[in-house]
């Protein structure tokens, strides 16, 4: 049974902050220049703790707000900075007017690929000219060794006509230079990149198939075009084939994490 938004917005925060967006956020703060001053929009905020972290090390002069994905999530997050005080303006998206923010960061890591483009216009439409835009996301030579598995599992379940959308999952990840290049065309100039592999490790097939990050984020939407039973019927012969193969060893897969900044021209 799929989750509700609320119970999804509690999983982000127990859960998926800590073992999907930390590796993110850990290879932007490599790289983001943070702002000295000025009107600074975190864009799909989660629920506000790397905002809260940057928060703590920005200058009083920085005025930052947040935005969510959900109504769920900035419930969430304003909980939290209500308790300890903390100096962040909260918004919806549609409330926004553009050239709104100096600079802006932003957490693309659950953007399907096929919307992309359209949520990087958004994001430069709400940064001012000369403005700095920082993102980061999964890329290319994300979850091979997932797809590469789903397409076996569609052989052997009998659901091989299928087995052209796990090429579409596959090849609709951008990879860097198409990233790059989506940035340009909607407005970036100066586009720099930098790219560090994450790797995420499972006891078994049914640990991974069962954990929050696979069972409630990534696979309902990879699978939406299975019916309920086909995606059950798929899962665990999935974890079958995990299990056959790796015997005693753990199943890993790797994620590609891609931090992208750019200014607006």
């Amino acid at each position: 049974m799929s989750k509700t938004q609320k119970e999804l917005a509690y999983l982000r925060d127990l859960s998926i902050t800590k073992d999907w967006t930390e590796r993110f956020t850990h290879l932007a703060d490599k790289h983001f220049q943070k702002p000295k001053k000025g009107k600074f929009l975190y864009f799909n905020a989660g629920t506000l703790s790397h905002a809260l972290e940057l928060r703590e090390k920005l200058k009083k002069d920085v005025e930052l707000t947040a935005v969510f994905e959900s109504k769920e999530l900035q419930m969430i997050s304003e909980a939290k900075a209500k308790v300890i005080k903390a100096d962040i303006k909260f918004s919806k998206l549609d409330k926004l007017e553009s050239e709104s923010f100096d600079e802006v960061l932003a957490d693309l890591t659950f953007v399907r690929p096929d919307k992309l483009s359209e949520v990087l216009d958004e994001i430069i439409f709400l940064t001012k000219k000369g403005g700095k835009v920082y993102f980061f996301l999964p890329t290319a030579g994300s979850f091979g060794e997932i797809f590469s598995y789903l397409w076996e599992t569609f052989l052997d379940i009998n659901l091989v006509e299928k087995g052209g959308e796990i090429e579409r999952l596959l090849t609709e990840v951008a990879t860097v230079s198409q990233v790059e290049e989506l940035a340009a065309d909607a407005g970036l100039k100066d586009v720099l990149s930098e790219t560090g592999k994450e790797v995420f490790e499972y006891d078994s097939g049914k640990d991974f198939i069962t954990s929050t990050l696979v069972v409630d984020f990534l696979f309902p939407q990879w699978l939406d075009f299975l019916s309920d039973k086909e995606r059950k019927q798929a899962l665990k012969k999935l974890a079958q084939i995990i299990d056959d193969e790796h015997e005693k060893l753990t199943y890993q897969f790797s994620v590609k994490a891609t931090f992208v900044s750019g200014e607006k021209s």
